[in-house]
């Protein structure tokens, strides 16, 4: 059975709406994109996040945020691991739209129910499963027991307004890992209780 984890920015207050750009995403009115750049660069969690890349598997979207990836990642020309990890992982985007087309590499399309297609997908041999992201996704898989760690970026902020991570799911988690760099980010490592 594959794995799935979720690796996300959060504010203190759990908000993970528009983390790196104002233009990211403003539902609800929401003014505050960007939020996550405000301590400029972060050499520690950037050499701890890089880690993350040498995993295989594929990578898991909502069609929202796939979206906003795909008219970003493959127009990089810079060299640099993060747009390479990107282009060549195989991209998986969940949506109940089952006409979907894609352009961006290695992408293909999970149609259907969230919790039933993600569900079945899991329970099938290969790597594992990361999701980057994607709100909506989360939180039904959350609530659905599907996923298996989480990978926090925490962010010493308070925003006050914005989609939350975790809103309307209740889950006991462990504390699996978790570290601190100069700048005030806590990358927290979390499972499920239980797992």
């Amino acid at each position: 059975m594959r794995r799935i984890s979720v690796t996300n920015n959060i504010s203190l207050d759990g908000v993970m709406q528009a983390p790196m750009s104002p233009e990211e995403d403003s539902r609800g009115g929401f003014t505050l994109g960007g939020w996550a750049l405000g301590g400029g660069a972060d050499p520690e969690l950037g050499a701890e996040m890089g880690k993350g890349m040498a995993r295989t598997g594929a990578m898991l979207f909502g069609h929202r945020t796939y979206d906003h990836m795909a008219a970003f990642w493959p127009h990089q020309t810079d060299p640099n691991p993060f747009t390479e990890h990107l282009n060549r992982t195989e991209k998986i985007v969940v949506s109940r739209d089952p006409s979907l087309e894609f352009s961006w590499q290695n992408s293909t399309l999970l149609a259907g129910e969230a919790v039933d297609t993600v569900a079945e997908l899991k329970a099938t041999e290969g790597g594992d499963l990361s999701i980057l992201g994607s709100g909506e996704l989360v939180r039904a898989l959350a609530s659905a027991g599907l996923i298996d760690e989480y990978v926090l970026i925490i962010h010493p902020v308070l925003l006050g307004s914005g989609q939350r991570m975790f809103e309307g799911v209740q889950q006991n988690l462990t504390l699996l890992s978790s570290m601190t760099t100069a700048t005030g980010i806590t990358l927290a490592r979390y499972a499920p209780s239980g797992r």
